[in-house]
């Protein structure tokens, strides 16, 4: 799969992924470039090290670190201190991995820089009011922890559809864009049932 459509296929629906959590689909884009698999590859240019060895580390060890973090403050209390940090990571990562499957792809990486971080910003904006009004209706300490991992497996999943398939990551981004949408449609509903009930 060649050509500038599914390069900026695969840049999107990698970044797209990450709005959801950032550091599984690093860590698999980061492997699959290592192994040369899926035409996925960070070796020619400035981004290289997205599939260098010091740097899945680094990924793998803010996900531990993630976990630990909440597990020891509660899941609620993580969102609030540590949620801005991951949706920092969510926004810088996806920006590097955009910017860096145009560059490995002899595109202009630049434009990636600002593809990836707006993707990701649409991922956490379809993401996080969800996940925060399922942990407010759960009163079991582990199903609100579980939320976490139930995120982290679905951006795993969309990295990995996008990468065997690059044209999904536009697919991703419409959806993830319906998905904001129709939440906000709802939402506006409900408040004009408000207002109404309150004349």
């Amino acid at each position: 799969m060649n050509g500038t459509f599914f390069d900026i296929g695969l840049g999107l629906g990698l970044a797209a992924a990450c709005g959801l959590r950032p550091y599984l689909p690093a860590l698999l884009a980061g492997a699959l470039a290592s192994g040369d698999a899926l035409k996925v590859t960070f070796a020619h240019g400035h981004f290289h090290f997205l599939q260098a060895g010091w740097w899945l580390l680094a990924v793998a060890a803010m996900l531990a670190l993630s976990y630990v973090l909440q597990l020891r403050m509660g899941a609620e209390r993580f969102d609030a201190v540590w949620g801005p940090v991951v949706g920092a990571h969510a926004v810088a990562v996806a920006a590097l991995l955009f910017a860096g499957t145009l560059c490995a792809h002899g595109r202009h990486w630049w434009p990636g820089l600002l593809g990836g971080a707006a993707a990701a910003a649409l991922g956490r904006w379809a993401a996080v009011p969800v996940v925060d009004g399922a942990r407010s209706r759960l009163t079991d300490r582990a199903a609100k922890e579980a939320l976490t991992a139930y995120l982290d497996a679905a951006s795993l999943a969309v990295a990995a559809l996008v990468a065997v398939l690059h044209p999904l990551g536009y697919v991703a981004v419409l959806l993830l864009a319906w998905f904001v949408w129709r939440r906000r449609g709802r939402g506006g509903d409900r408040y004009a049932g408000l207002r109404i009930l309150g004349r």
